[in-house]
């Protein structure tokens, strides 16, 4: 098998099957449609053969876009999905998206406070249905959030937590050492992975994305390459540079990195996390 991108977004300008949620509308779809056959023909031609699929926040808590592309292709396609936290009984939303395909669920403060943002009782719910139920929770956040997912790991270290594009470091331009620091302090809690991923939004925004190199070294340093996997973050890496670009710098081009651990990091690790039961 070839390698994995852990971490695409696809939607459909279906409208009538799939309507947006409260809140959105179309001409906020940009590009106005990313089908599986897109990620598909960039993935490809670079060796890529599964991907992982994140529900996209046009369709908020309605997961049945992503659901029916991974039952047209299970082999393929795994899923990320959005649930209502505050919604009731999330163990039972869980458990039933599990049996479709859906392998982690994304989880992030919103408009809550960085530092009590998972403080919820349907929080602390499904952290411990993902420790029963081997089902990863996956932020996507900045770094001031990283303390308080430190701390729901010591309540339940069994709940497996896939921490989304390097947690935004460098997003605004300036890789800042505290946080990495505050990522890579994290790797004491042993089911913590990271997404080594979203190049194109990191640190200088340009390709050969040499520039962050250091920043995915300490933190190769810390977890190791089996726990971490490579993601594009598609459609948005094919913005303005290709899908090639994305791949090439944990292939070809960092040179700490034996061809165990691109392996590890372009393939097994994800692999281990979403295609295993």
């Amino acid at each position: 098998m070839g390698y994995i991108d852990a971490h695409v977004h696809v939607w459909t300008d279906d409208l009538d099957s799939y309507p947006l949620a409260d809140g959105f509308s179309r001409d906020q779809m940009k590009p106005p449609i990313f089908l599986p056959e897109d990620i598909l023909g960039h993935a490809e031609p670079c060796g890529v053969d599964r991907i992982v699929l994140i529900q996209m926040s046009y369709y908020l808590f309605d997961n049945s876009y992503m659901l029916d592309v991974i039952d047209d292709q299970p082999e393929i396609f795994k899923g990320i999905a959005v649930i209502d936290f505050q919604g009731g009984n999330p163990r039972d939303v869980m458990c039933d998206l599990k049996q479709k395909g859906v392998k982690g669920f994304r989880i992030y403060p919103g408009d809550a406070s960085p530092e009590s943002w998972l403080e919820a009782d349907g929080y602390e719910e499904m952290f411990r249905c993902g420790a029963d139920e081997n089902l990863a929770m996956c932020p996507l956040i900045n770094p001031d959030a990283l303390p308080a997912v430190g701390r729901m790991c010591d309540k339940f270290p069994d709940t497996p937590v896939i921490i989304d594009h390097l947690s935004l470091i460098g997003d605004n331009g300036i890789i800042e050492q505290n946080e990495i620091d505050s990522l890579t302090s994290l790797a004491r809690h042993s089911n913590i992975k990271v997404k080594v991923s979203a190049f194109y939004a990191l640190g200088e925004k340009k390709p050969p994305h040499d520039d962050l190199s250091d920043l995915i070294r300490q933190v190769f340093m810390a977890y190791g390459p089996d726990r971490l996997m490579w993601a594009s973050d598609c459609p948005f890496q094919v913005d303005n540079e290709s899908y090639d670009d994305s791949v090439a710098l944990i292939r070809d081009r960092l040179d700490y990195l034996s061809g165990d651990d691109r392996e590890w990091i372009l393939t097994k690790t994800a692999e281990q996390s979403f295609y295993t039961t």
